[in-house]
């Protein structure tokens, strides 16, 4: 196969092939050279053109599966038949048993391992995720009178630090009960804001994403 002369091609080439070979060997068992040899005749200069690091690579993976979820997100932020707590609630349960997820544990990336990854996922949760959705609904929540806190930014931040990072498995390596204990924590934590946003499922999933990582890493 000739070499792509469109660079949009080639790096949803990579994407996806990168995607396929995580899911199938996992993340660390899986090299770059193995990617290239997937890649139908490009050359590993294709590869380091667009990608520094096998890292990036699975940053760009992460990002492109969850691009369709943040379309759900988003719809969570803006509906206007519910309080600033149930959207909340309705958005901490979707990103936890969105599909991505599956893929992500199951990939099995030793993400605790690299400092650039956890520094991907502080910086994202940080300067996106929490100020474009989760911000606003806790404003919401502020004014609806659902939700009672004078800091909602500080509130917001620890919400989803501790979501996304405390509680990640692939960072600190968690066995599925330490997960479940940590989930049960988390949950306290909540209700003394007076969130009471989390039930037994999603400590179940939180358990079940872990057991898939534990098993594939």
């Amino acid at each position: 196969m000739a070499r792509n002369k469109y660079p949009e091609e080639t790096v949803n080439l990579i994407i996806e092939t990168a995607t396929r070979l995580f899911i199938e060997k996992g993340y660390e068992h899986t090299s770059i050279q193995d990617i290239i040899n997937n890649l139908g005749g490009l050359s590993k200069g294709a590869i380091y053109h667009h990608f520094r690091s096998k890292e990036e690579i699975l940053v760009a993976v992460t990002n492109r599966g969850a691009e369709e979820s943040n379309k759900m997100i988003f719809e969570i932020r803006n509906r206007t038949d519910l309080t600033g707590k149930e959207k909340l609630k309705k958005l901490l349960m979707y990103s936890i048993n969105r599909p991505v997820q599956d893929e992500i544990f199951t990939a099995a990336p030793n993400i605790g391992s690299s400092p650039a990854l956890v520094s991907s996922i502080l910086i994202g949760t940080i300067e996106y995720t929490t100020p474009e959705y989760v911000l606003p609904i806790i404003e919401q929540g502020i004014e609806d009178g659902s939700i009672q806190t004078e800091y909602p930014e500080e509130l917001a931040e620890l919400i989803m630090l501790v979501g996304n990072i405390w509680l990640n498995s692939m960072i600190f390596d968690d066995t599925p009960e330490k997960i479940y204990r940590k989930c049960v924590m988390y949950d306290k934590m909540l209700r003394a804001f007076g969130l009471d946003v989390l039930d037994e499922s999603v400590f179940e999933r939180f358990h079940k994403l872990t057991e898939l990582y534990q098993k594939n890493k």
